[in-house]
């Protein structure tokens, strides 16, 4: 399902004052060796075959159903406000889907295509606020493009200096490309990924009107999963008290804007 691009249009008032939010950097130089409409076009593949597979096993949520209504509900919400962290957003087909699957875990590859599993909303009971943490977090990896800058590393390591120069032209950089693309779903971010991914999802969502500190909760949850069995949501995601405590120290800079949010 394609998220309506006339209520993503809806108007953004003050949504980036001077000073306000998290501050990350720039984008990794990495994706430049990547082009993006590759990426993306890989991961639209790699996500209408998902749902292909899904609905054949009848685990494809439909459109009528409530956490299928509720995860779009909150991603309306959402996705104006990723616009200023990647312009590329703005041409994005949008998609969220729900998989019925008892495992932990949720996504948003490149381009916008959102996917949640049963089991991370059903074990862990998410509020509405919790789910908005997630699914920020993770449309937060696709608007810094990690799985682009993951790809652009893994391809300048297997290709080697000499042919840095001749990236632009793709060549053996497009082979490389096209293989990473079918790994789209199990790329593997690095600390310093999953950290951007916290900040600037918990900016989206404290923009969008959800309260950043169920980012605590959450967590909290997550760590109370994780002792009986690790969620594959957290295979790669650092988790504990060191990631709480950089959420609490960062909801200074997020407030501010969840509670103009709310007015």
């Amino acid at each position: 399902m394609l998220v309506s691009c006339a209520l993503l249009a809806a108007p953004i008032a003050t949504l980036a004052l001077e000073g306000e939010g998290v501050n990350v950097g720039k984008n990794s130089v990495f994706t430049q060796l990547v082009p993006a409409e590759t990426v993306e076009r890989s991961a639209g593949q790699q996500y209408a075959l998902m749902l292909q597979q899904a609905d054949t096993k009848r685990a494809l949520g439909p459109a009528d159903n409530a956490q299928v209504k509720r995860l779009r509900r909150i991603a309306q919400r959402l996705i104006p406000f990723a616009i200023p962290w990647n312009e590329r957003a703005k041409q994005w087909q949008w998609e969220v889907n729900l998989i019925g699957s008892t495992q932990i875990n949720a996504f948003c590859m490149p381009g916008g295509k959102i996917a949640f599993y049963n089991g991370i909303l059903k074990t862990l009971q998410l509020t509405d606020d919790e789910v908005a943490m997630v699914m920020g977090h993770e449309i937060a990896h696709a608007l810094r493009e990690h799985a682009r800058e993951r790809m652009g590393k893994n391809a300048a390591t297997g290709i080697g200096a000499s042919v840095i120069t001749q990236l632009f032209g793709l060549g053996q950089l497009g082979q490389t490309v096209t293989n990473y693309g079918a790994q789209l779903l199990t790329l593997e971010f690095s600390r310093s990924d999953e950290s951007e991914a916290d900040l600037v999802g918990m900016e989206l969502a404290a923009r969008a009107g959800f309260d950043p500190r169920a980012g605590i909760t959450l967590w909290q949850k997550m760590a109370a999963a994780s002792q009986v069995a690790p969620p594959q949501w957290l295979s790669t995601h650092p988790a504990g008290s060191t990631r709480i405590a950089d959420i609490e120290a960062n909801l200074p800079k997020v407030m501010p804007l969840y509670l103009r949010a709310k007015k």
